[in-house]
């Protein structure tokens, strides 16, 4: 499943923002719209297979490295990755430490 379908059930509860930064996987034109129908900046770089480019904000873009980098500190940790607990509450309750003790370090 791609990356955009999961994002359409997402979309009536993402929060109010001035640009969403995601990654050539969430590239469609309904996407694009309906982020313009909320007044949200799309900042998504377009798949090499689209006829006609269309240009994205590069210097924002390249600030989603610090979120990469976050999730990748995150997985470091084996309870994150494994995904140990079952209850979603206890899941987050576990990023969360993980984030303070990485924030302290």
């Amino acid at each position: 499943m791609s990356d955009y379908t999961g994002a359409a059930a997402l979309l009536s509860s993402l929060p109010p923002a001035k640009a969403l930064l995601t990654d050539k996987g969430y590239d469609a034109d309904w996407f694009r719209a309906a982020l313009a129908d909320r007044q949200i900046e799309a900042c998504i770089p377009s798949k090499s297979n689209r006829k006609v480019q269309i240009p994205h904000n590069k210097r924002l873009y390249k600030k989603r490295h610090k979120i990469e980098n976050m999730f990748g500190k995150l997985k470091d940790w084996r309870r994150i990755h494994t995904r140990y607990d079952r209850c979603a509450y206890t899941f987050a309750s576990a990023i969360a430490i993980a984030a303070i003790v990485i924030f302290w370090m």
